[in-house]
Formats: C-alpha cells, sequence, structure tokens
C-alpha cells in the first residue's frame, strides 16, 4: 500500500511520503488552529508545514512540481499560511490593533518583492547561459568570463526568498500570545529588511562585468578556438540523462585516436553527466548555432546513437558520417534503417555485417568496416580459479526496453528463479547483482522485479555474514576498508576546487582539465576498484549499482556471467569465460540460437532456470567445460581477431575514412574550378 502511494504521490522514498502527508494534513489543521483561535496550536502546525515543506525542496521531490501544475504551488502555500496568521489575528480580537495592520502591510510588501526577485534570478540565469558549453576548450583568453553568483544566492532562490516570512509569522504569534506588539513589529521589520538585501545582493549581477559576452561573441570565440585546433575526428552524441553512458564508453576511445579529436554534444544534461576526459568538448542545443560552427577542418564524424538530431550534422558533406553504436548485440536497435544515413557503418567483427546481410535494411556490404571493439581492452581474458575457492557468477540482466516484448530482460519472468538458484547452490558461489542503469524507468513491473531480486541478494549476504568459510581475511578487509576511505578522500579532494563550478559559464571558464590531476585521478579510481575488492569476504553476495565498480570490473573478478541478449553479451565473451543467457521468450534453445549470434556458445537457461547446473558445472572445473572451443570461435566472429589490437583496426579505419573524405573534397573543388572557366 505505502509503494501504491509512493507510486502515485511521484515521490522517492517513504520519509518523503511522509513529509507530503504532514504538509497536506499541516494547512487544514493551522485554519482549525486560527479558528479556535490557539496560538500553541497554529505554532506546532506552522512549523509542521515550514519543515515539510523544506525538506521535499531539499531532497527535489517530484511532488514540488506536481503540487505547482494544480495550483498548489510554492507561493501559494506561503501565502495561504499568511492568511491564516490573520485570520488568527482577527480571532485574537486584533483586527483593529497595529499588529493586524502591520501584518496586511508587510505581507503584501513582501510579496512586492517576489516581483523584483524572480526577475533578477530569471535574468542572471538567462544571461549566464552559453550559447555553448565546453570543456577542455581555452575560451577564457579570448573572452571575458566573470565568476557566478555565489550559489547561495541562486540556489533554490524561490524557497529561500518565501522563507524569509518565518521571522514575521514568529514575531506575530509571540505578540498574539503575549500581547506585546514589540515582538510582532520586531518579526516584520527582519523579514522585509533581509527581503531588500536579498533583492539588492541580486543586483549587480545583471549588469556590466557581471555578465558573459553575448552570444555572438561567444559564437566567434568558440570558432576562432575550432579554427586554432583543426578538430579531424569528432563524436557526436544527442540523448537524455540516462544515456550518457553511451557517449562515455567511447572517451577513451577518442583519447587514443592519432588524430585532433572533439566531441560535440546536444544537451547540456549530457556534458553535467560526461565522464572526466582530456578530449575537447562543445555542448551546442541550439540547432542553428550547431550549422554554423566552423567544422571545415573535421573529416570524420563518429555518431553513438540513432537520434533525430543527427541530422543537423549529417547535412554537412565535407566530412564522412560514420556510425559506430554504443553496443554490440543481436537486438533489432544493431540493424536499425536509418544506418543507411550514413557513409559507413563500423561493426566490431564478421557477426555485425552478416547481421546486416540478414536484416537487409539497405546497408550495404561495402559500407561495413570491421574494426573491432576498442572499449573491451581493460577486460582480462582467459578462464581464472576462483579465489579463496568460491566462483563469483555475475548476474547482469538487461532493462525491460520500449515494449513488453518477454524476450528484453529476464528480470520479469526467470530473475528470482536465477537469483535464488545462485545464492542456495551447492558447492557455493558469490553472486554480483549489477542491473541495466534504465531498470524500472518505464515498467513498474520490471522495478517491482528488481527490488524482490535486490531483497534475496542482500537477504543472502546477511545469512552469509555468520558463515566462518566466506569471511575471508578480517585484518586484510580492515586495510582494504582504509584504503577505500584514503583513495575517495583524495579523489573528492581532486574533484573539489577542479571539478565544482558555480555555473555553466564558470564550468565553461575554467573546465580545462589538469593532465597531472587526471592521470592521477585515473590512477586511484584502479585503485580504489582493486581497494573496493579486497574490502569484503570472497563469498560475499552483493547488489551492485551505480558508475563504481565499471560492468567490465566485475567482468574481471567474475568466474562466469548470467545475462540477456544485450551487448553484456558480448561483451563479456572477449573475457572468455563461461555464460548463460536467458530464453525469457520461450523460442526454444535451436530458435533461440539461430536468432541470436552471441548465444551460440552459451548454457541457454529457460525461466526456471533449471540449467544453471551446466553453467555452474563449468566455471568449477574449466577442464569439463564442453563450450570453450566453440566460445574461442564466437569470440571471433563477434569481436574480430585480437591482432593487430583493436585501436589501431579504429585508428586505420579512421585515417582511411579522412582520405576519402578528402578526395571527394578535392574533387569537389576541381569540378568548381572547372565551371567558372
Amino acid at each position: 500500500m505505502i509503494s501504491t502511494a509512493i507510486r502515485v504521490a511521484r515521490v522517492g522514498s517513504p520519509a518523503e511520503l511522509a513529509a507530503a502527508v504532514l504538509m497536506m494534513l499541516g494547512y487544514p489543521c493551522l485554519m482549525v488552529a486560527a479558528l479556535v483561535p490557539s496560538v500553541p496550536a497554529f505554532a506546532v502546525a506552522a512549523a509542521v508545514t515550514y519543515l515539510a515543506d523544506h525538506y521535499l525542496h531539499h531532497r527535489g521531490s517530484y511532488l514540488i512540481n506536481r503540487l505547482g501544475k494544480v495550483r498548489a504551488g510554492v507561493s501559494i502555500r506561503f501565502l495561504v499560511r499568511e492568511l491564516l496568521v490573520l485570520l488568527l489575528l482577527a480571532r485574537a480580537d486584533l483586527s483593529r490593533s497595529m499588529i493586524f495592520y502591520a501584518a496586511i502591510a508587510c505581507f503584501i510588501a513582501f510579496y512586492g518583492f517576489q516581483a523584483p526577485h524572480g526577475a533578477l534570478t530569471t535574468l542572471i540565469r538567462n544571461r549566464r547561459r552559453m550559447p555553448v558549453a565546453t570543456r577542455n576548450v581555452d575560451l577564457a583568453s579570448r573572452i571575458p568570463i566573470p565568476d557566478a553568483p555565489p550559489r547561495f544566492l541562486l540556489e533554490r532562490s524561490t524557497e529561500k526568498m518565501l522563507h524569509l516570512d518565518l521571522a514575521a509569522v514568529i514575531g506575530i504569534l509571540i505578540t498574539v500570545e503575549t500581547g506585546s506588539t514589540a515582538y510582532g513589529m520586531t518579526g516584520v521589520g527582519i523579514t522585509l529588511g533581509l527581503a531588500l538585501l536579498y533583492v539588492v545582493a541580486l543586483a549587480p549581477f545583471v549588469r556590466g562585468r557581471r555578465i558573459p559576452p553575448d552570444a555572438e561573441t561567444v559564437l566567434a570565440a568558440t570558432d576562432a578556438w575550432l579554427r586554432e585546433y583543426r578538430p579531424q575526428t569528432l563524436l557526436y552524441f544527442s540523448g537524455s540523462k540516462d544515456s550518457a553512458y553511451q557517449v562515455n564508453m567511447w572517451l577513451e576511445t577518442m583519447e587514443q585516436l592519432e588524430t585532433r579529436p572533439l566531441i560535440v554534444l546536444r544537451e547540456r544534461v549530457i556534458l553535467q553527466n560526461l565522464a572526466p576526459t582530456t578530449v575537447p568538448v562543445i555542448c551546442v542545443p541550439g540547432g542553428i548555432h550547431l550549422m554554423n560552427l566552423d567544422l571545415r577542418t573535421v573529416r570524420v564524424a563518429l555518431y553513438a546513437a540513432n537520434v533525430g538530431k543527427n541530422i543537423h550534422l549529417l547535412r554537412v558533406p565535407t566530412m564522412k558520417h560514420v556510425f559506430i553504436g554504443h553496443g554490440d548485440s543481436d537486438k533489432i536497435a544493431s540493424v536499425n534503417p536509418f544506418s543507411k544515413a550514413y557513409d559507413e557503418v563500423w561493426v566490431a567483427g564478421r557477426a555485425g555485417r552478416d547481421r546486416y546481410a540478414i536484416a537487409d535494411v539497405g546497408v550495404r556490404d561495402e559500407d561495413i568496416v570491421e574494426v573491432g571493439r576498442p572499449q573491451l581492452a581493460p577486460i582480462e581474458s582467459g578462464v581464472r580459479g576462483p579465489a579463496g575457492g568460491v566462483p563469483t557468477i555475475l548476474y547482469a540482466p538487461t532493462w525491460e526496453g520500449w515494449d513488453d516484448d518477454p524476450g528484453n530482460t529476464s528480470l520479469l519472468l526467470a530473475g528470482e528463479n536465477i537469483v535464488r538458484a545462485l545464492v542456495s547452490a551447492e558447492p557455493p558461489v558469490r553472486v554480483l547483482y549489477k542491473p541495466h542503469p534504465f531498470t524500472g524507468t518505464r515498467s513498474e513491473e520490471a522495478k517491482a522485479a528488481h527490488e524482490r531480486i535486490t531483497a534475496l541478494v542482500e537477504a543472502a549476504a546477511v545469512e552469509r555474514a555468520s558463515d566462518p568459510r566466506f569471511l575471508g581475511d578480517a585484518d586484510e578487509q580492515t586495510r582494504a576498508k582504509a584504503d577505500l576511505a584514503r583513495i575517495e578522500a583524495r579523489l573528492a579532494e581532486l574533484a573539489g576546487p577542479g571539478g565544482e563550478k558555480g555555473d555553466e559559464a564558470e564550468a565553461t571558464r575554467d573546465g580545462v582539465v589538469d593532465l597531472e590531476r587526471h592521470e592521477e585521478t585515473a590512477k586511484l579510481r584502479t585503485e580504489w576498484n582493486d581497494a573496493y575488492w579486497r574490502s569484503f569476504g570472497v563469498g560475499e553476495h552483493r547488489v551492485i549499482t551505480g558508475a563504481e565498480p565499471r560492468l567490465y570490473d566485475c567482468f574481471n573478478v567474475s568466474d562466469g556471467m548470467v545475462s540477456d541478449i544485450s551487448s553484456v553479451v558480448s561483451d563479456f565473451i572477449a573475457s572468455g569465460k563461461p555464460y548463460a543467457v536467458t530464453d525469457s521468450a520461450e523460442l526454444g534453445a535451436e530458435e533461440f540460437k539461430r536468432q541470436n549470434t552471441a548465444v551460440r556458445a552459451a548454457v541457454i537457461l529457460t525461466n526456471s532456470a533449471e540449467e544453471l547446473g551446466q553453467l555452474l558445472d563449468a566455471v568449477r572445473d574449466p577442464a569439463a567445460d564442453p563450450l570453450a572451443g566453440e566460445r574461442a570461435e564466437l569470440k571471433r566472429y563477434l569481436l574480430g581477431p585480437d591482432e593487430p589490437p583493436s585501436i589501431e583496426q579504429f585508428n586505420t579505419a579512421t585515417a582511411d575514412l579522412a582520405v576519402k573524405a578528402e578526395t571527394r573534397n578535392a574533387g569537389q573543388k576541381r569540378q568548381a574550378a572547372t565551371a567558372r572557366t
């Protein structure tokens, strides 16, 4: 029942739901207390509404937004409470007193300050919003970008301004209780004085040198930088906040290119969620601004997703356009007909080429290039012995997808069966559960299944915590936890002044990466990963969400994996370790293998997960693994040969396509010259 209420109210936790209920009940209580009248009861109800409102704002609750949609926004809530203060004064026979008139004048004047306050905050934000936001681009030497206003002035500014009425409300309540007008008048003065000071403090930031240059100046400076940098290979990306991982997976590859790289993003939220990188990044939300950027030196444009905004760059004929995607799987997205809009489609291995041939969606075979998967370099290949004698099985299901196809994810029909079988397996295994970051974003049923699986893993971990077989070396774990604390403290120190900017304009000005800091951060993250796995027993089950530890780090500590049809399976095949894939749509093993190349060397699970024993047998005794040879062959088919390394293949493909672009452009110039003569 509570979960249903949380879902309906669109709050994130039982605490938020409780705060919302208290806030809603507080206003009827305020009215009753004002009518009685009872100052103590009114004070308690007012305190509840103030605190609940503040808590929901602090948590960023979506309910705050929904209340505004039904004309119960924050300004209305504060106004209603202030009107009830006046009602309390009237019911206390103070309607003809000086404090009554002072209260009316105070609240009218206080709301009079809301207009300039709102105008100033809006104007400051608009004037400091850049037409382009950048990282690792030196705009500061070309245009003056002033410091952002102090964070406390603009962060949740409406809520802060409205809460200034607290002094007046407290003073008036004390006056009603004691009969002394001085308290109320003092509170009124404090409220109006603070409101005036707030407005005065904001005013300097909308004039003169306190505002960044206009859009035309910023765009001209960006073009000047582009002409100096002369980018050659561009990674283009557009998407939602949750899709940032799709561009993040290509950052390391872009850093290893032998040409000058540039990343172009279309949404500010992607820039905010972009992982640290040394590659120059330009975020251009406006299509017209993008079309006018000086990208004449770019010869190869790489696209990680098929989205509508790609057309804004695809229209440029002087560069060659390549779809590289954000994963390699047998899902329909891997053979999207839109792919024929690109000059070339780069796939990992022969399997990608064959997929397009079978799908017959208009992508010509000569336009497909096999480049391997350079992102897979961190994956350690080769079957290893179980750490501490306890094998580790990674369960990494994909999300529910955009439709209700039962084959999208194993979570709904098989997830609980898989986890129950793993946590109760004998001889025992350790379970790592790492769900897809989109899990539960579309389907409440998938979200509920994820929560049940999480509870199963956590309950099994608690039960195992008392078993001495799985405790491991306590001293080593203590040292590892100390290392984690030290590393996290240093990472926070490195991210502090260098990573927290006042706003978009200031981040653009100061967002040039410090190479020493970047390298130290990368080294520390490697040390963090090592310390993380040492910080708990080798047999301890774990639910792993969030960015760290990364999926590939989970691959490296696992002896086998259970997953669904997704790029996770293709990536795991690079390790050469045993894996199982769930036939959630119940196609049957043979048909499932026929339709999905990546499962040809997998243990096929039905929704009952009864076949898990085959995977566990292969993990426990690699010599008795019947699918080892098929996995090696499938790895070559899906991901290409190990030599030359994938990054070399990628660089070669980039160079070859750049030559084609140059040849095309030279031909156009010759034709234009001939036409003129």
